[in-house]
């Protein structure tokens, strides 16, 4: 039966253990004839990607794994089908024999996968752990998730996670990775509404956001520090209406095509004619 790694954003806090746990298990380790042993620096089989998201103060974090995707139609064993192949469980590997001296292999991965060990001579990736795998065991790196956001097993059991998720790069999916990624995070809009002549935020100000692309419009209010955020917007460009009583409208233009968005403080007037 084919296997799949599931990664979930929404639960993992970044503690790496993943991109550990893959050194752990194979510096200094010989795990033939799936891999010889990976350096001890300059190589990352798996690992975990920062991204820090918004401005000050509306910064949010979040991680990404980086391995193997494992693909079925894998551009690395188009690149060397004479050193590189693909299990029946579905899991990539390069040949550590047959593959010696290819070094074109590393560009061949769009994923920045592939590995030139230098010493040996050889390109190297992630395995999925096959020698763990044929002994009934998960690789490494999911063993040591403490909540579970990397996972591995079998296609089917995961059928309804499948359904749900996106691929680390969609636009590669005539790949078909078997690794898929849960709540991929989109993008943000925050802020912060006052009333800079009383000193004082705003509390309960109604925030709508308009979405210019598509027309799709979503509220929510300033909570007890004045701060209003949306989630899991679209990239796109935006119209930020803030109204609360006993004020005039602001009307604020933004966008999120690039990157998170912190619209910053939001000042509103008190309305002389109410």
């Amino acid at each position: 039966m084919s296997k799949v790694f599931i990664f979930d954003y929404n639960k993992c806090n970044g503690c790496r253990n993943c991109q550990l746990a893959c050194k752990d298990e194979h510096v200094d380790n010989d795990w033939m004839p799936y891999a010889k042993p990976q350096p001890d620096t300059g190589q990352f089989w798996t690992k975990l990607e920062e991204k820090v998201r918004g401005q000050v103060p509306k910064v949010k974090v979040s991680y990404t794994v980086r391995m193997c995707q494992h693909c079925d139609n894998a551009p690395c064993m188009a690149a060397a089908p004479e050193a590189v192949y693909k299990r029946d469980d579905g899991l990539v590997i390069i040949d550590p024999v047959k593959a010696e001296g290819i070094k074109e292999l590393v560009e061949a991965c769009p994923y920045d996968a592939i590995f030139y060990n230098e010493e040996l001579g050889i390109p190297q990736k992630c395995t999925g752990c096959a020698h763990l795998v044929d002994a009934g065991e998960i690789p490494h790196c999911v063993d040591v998730c403490p909540h579970e956001a990397l996972r591995f097993g079998e296609e089917s059991d995961f059928a309804e996670e499948i359904a749900a998720a996106e691929l680390l790069v969609p636009e590669r999916a005539d790949d078909k990775p078997r690794m898929y990624f849960l709540n991929k995070p989109k993008r943000f809009i925050g802020g912060i509404v006052v009333d800079l002549e009383a000193d004082e935020v705003i509390i309960g100000a109604k925030v709508t956001l308009e979405n210019l692309d598509n027309g799709d419009v979503v509220a929510t209010e300033t909570d007890e520090f004045g701060d209003f955020w949306f989630h899991n917007v679209d990239a796109a460009l935006y119209k930020v209406y803030v109204e609360a009583d006993g004020y005039l409208t602001r009307v604020i233009d933004t966008t999120t095509v690039d990157e998170d968005r912190n619209v910053g403080v939001i000042e509103l007037f008190v309305n002389q004619l109410a």
